[in-house]
C-alpha cells in the first residue's frame, strides 16, 4: 500500500480524497447503519434511557421513511422532551396529579384538535410520519397555551398519537377510566364545522395606523361594523371627542378611521 508522508506523520493513500496539488480533503458521507462499518446504535441504550416511545417518534421525525438520514442521538431530547410535555396536558402539579376533566371544551381546543385530525389523517395515507410528528407538537403547544384539560379533546389526542408512541397512550387511555385497549378504539372523526371562523379580529387603525384589535362577528355588515367600532371605548380615548372625517370599514379584513 502507497504511504502518504504529511509533516511527520505518515499515512494510508486510502483514508484520504488527495487533490492533485498534493492536498487532501476530509468529506462526509451519510450511509446505512452497518456492522462492517461500526456505525450501529443500540437500540436498547436508548430505550433505557429515553423509553421507546422516544426512539419511535424520533425515526419517524427524522425525515420521509425512503430518504437516507444522519443519525444523531442528540435530536432525541426534543422528541423526549415533547412527550413530557404532552404529559403535562394530561397532569398537573410536581406529584403529577390526574387532572383531566369533563368540563366543555373551548372553540379554540375544537379547532386544534380538528386541524391535527385532518393533518394526521393525510399524512398517515401518504406515509409523511414526519410531518406527523411535527403536528403534534404544534397541537400540543396550542392545547397547553390554551389550558386545556378537557376530557372531549384530550382523549381523541391520545388515540391520534396512539399509533406513533403506543406506550404512552395506552397509559393514558387507562388513566382516563378504560378498560379496553386503545388500539381497538375507532380513529377519531374530523369534523369541518370546527375549522370555520365565525369572527374576525380586525386592525383598528386611527390615519393609517393600528392602535388596537377587536374581534367581530364576521356575518356583521359594513354599518354594524362601524357602529360597533366607534362605540367601543378604546377608540373613544383616541378620539379625544373629536369627529373623524370619514370611516372606512372594509368586512373581514380592516377598519380605518380618518382625521
Amino acid at each position: 500500500m502507497k504511504i502518504l508522508k504529511i509533516g511527520d506523520r505518515e499515512y494510508a493513500e486510502a483514508e484520504f480524497i488527495t487533490e492533485e496539488d498534493g492536498t487532501f480533503k476530509v468529506s462526509r458521507e451519510v450511509e446505512k447503519m452497518s456492522k462492517s462499518k461500526y456505525n450501529v446504535v443500540n437500540p436498547d441504550a436508548i430505550c433505557e434511557e429515553y423509553g421507546a416511545d422516544s426512539l419511535r417518534l424520533y425515526e419517524m421525525f427524522l425525515g420521509p421513511l425512503e430518504q437516507s438520514k444522519p443519525w444523531n442521538t442528540a435530536g432525541i431530547t426534543g422528541v423526549h422532551s415533547f412527550l413530557k410535555k404532552m404529559w403535562r396536558l394530561y397532569h398537573t402539579g410536581p406529584n403529577e396529579t390526574f387532572c383531566v376533566s369533563d368540563d366543555a371544551p373551548s372553540a379554540e381546543a375544537l379547532k386544534t384538535l380538528h386541524k391535527t385530525i385532518k393533518k394526521v389523517e393525510e399524512d398517515i395515507e401518504n406515509f409523511s410520519f414526519n410531518t406527523s410528528v411535527s403536528t403534534f407538537m404544534i397541537c400540543v403547544n396550542e392545547l397547553s397555551s390554551q389550558k386545556c384539560n378537557s376530557r372531549d379533546i384530550l382523549e381523541p389526542l391520545a388515540i391520534l398519537v396512539s399509533p406513533y408512541a403506543p406506550h404512552i397512550a395506552e397509559e393514558l387511555w387507562e388513566n382516563m377510566g378504560h378498560a379496553e385497549s386503545i388500539s381497538t378504539t375507532p380513529f377519531p372523526k374530523f369534523e369541518e364545522k370546527y375549522l370555520v371562523e365565525s369572527s374576525k379580529e380586525y386592525p383598528i387603525s386611527f390615519n393609517g395606523k393600528m392602535r388596537f384589535k377587536l374581534e367581530l362577528p364576521l356575518d356583521m355588515g359594513k354599518e354594524e361594523i362601524e357602529a360597533a367600532v366607534m362605540a367601543h371605548e378604546k377608540t373613544q380615548q383616541q378620539l379625544q371627542g373629536r369627529t373623524p372625517r370619514k370611516v372606512i370599514v372594509v368586512p373581514g379584513k380592516i377598519v380605518n378611521i380618518v382625521g
